[in-house]
């Protein structure tokens, strides 16, 4: 590895704060996985956001960590940068066989799954956000042919999926308590096993059309979250320039004062 590239010149400042510093010299992995997952969904909502300057910032403070975890594993004598990058390269050849003169290319899956021997599931993180989770899933069946043809089958499987929650919820299986905003964590009849299965059933049926459209479903929630708080945040607004009480409001004025908050075109 060049000894002044940014990768050498992360690892160098990292190697010198845990000569100097006290508090870098304690930190082990184990105390760093916070701080890495914290800096990872920072990036994220970064990247989400479309701000360079603050991409570049949060980029900044994950190659810290990545640079961390390295210098780790180098005082632990177990690798080193330039072995995870060979690895990293020996792997992109292999997954890139028409690039480097290796063999005819072949799809993604399928070289993941001969490196899984053949495990269609095998390598799928345990901790993946369940939406994550669910698109992975679908997307490894699918490789192996285990799906359908086009975006009609999930959508009648969301309709079948609806229909069974909809009986499960005349059949009285949602929680009782606060009936404005049921808490499935709050004193009372949680909702029934059977309704959450339902539901359960329906959002992976969601995730699947989603995945059959082209549509990364992680991407379109976050999307309609945006929009969501957005637009509620300039319904709190207009509500206050008018003296307003949301809380006392009732939902037919907040329903009117959101159809107002649409016609502005407030966008995410």
């Amino acid at each position: 590895m060049q000894d002044n590239s940014p990768l050498e010149r992360a690892l160098a400042l990292v190697r010198d704060l845990r000569r100097r510093c006290p508090w870098d010299r304690a930190q082990t992995r184990e105390t760093l996985r916070p701080y890495l997952v914290e800096e990872v969904l920072e990036l994220d909502h970064a990247l989400g956001e479309g701000n360079g300057d603050l991409i570049r910032s949060e980029l900044g403070d994950l190659l810290l960590h990545l640079a961390f975890q390295l210098v780790i594993a180098e005082e632990l004598r177990e690798f080193t940068a330039d072995r995870v990058v060979d690895e990293l390269e020996a792997k992109m050849r292999r997954r890139h066989p028409h690039l480097f003169d290796l063999g005819e290319g072949q799809p993604w899956e399928q070289i993941k799954r001969h490196e899984r021997r053949g495990q269609v599931l095998g390598g799928i993180t345990p901790t993946l956000p369940e939406l994550l989770m669910a698109y992975r899933l679908q997307q490894r069946a699918a490789a192996v042919g285990f799906d359908w043809p086009d975006a009609t089958g999930p959508l009648d499987k969301i309709r079948e999926e609806m229909a069974e929650v909809e009986v499960e919820l005349q059949a009285g299986g949602g929680a009782t308590g606060n009936s404005r905003d049921p808490d499935p964590n709050a004193p009372g009849r949680p909702p029934s096993d059977a309704l959450v299965n339902e539901i359960g059933d329906l959002l992976f049926a969601v995730v699947n059309l989603a995945r059959k459209a082209g549509v990364q479903p992680g991407l379109a929630l976050d999307r309609a979250n945006r929009k969501f708080r957005d637009r509620f945040e300039a319904l709190e607004r207009l509500a206050s320039a008018r003296g307003i009480d949301i809380e006392a409001a009732g939902l037919a004025a907040l329903d009117e004062l959101w159809d107002e908050v649409k016609e502005m075109g407030v966008r995410p």
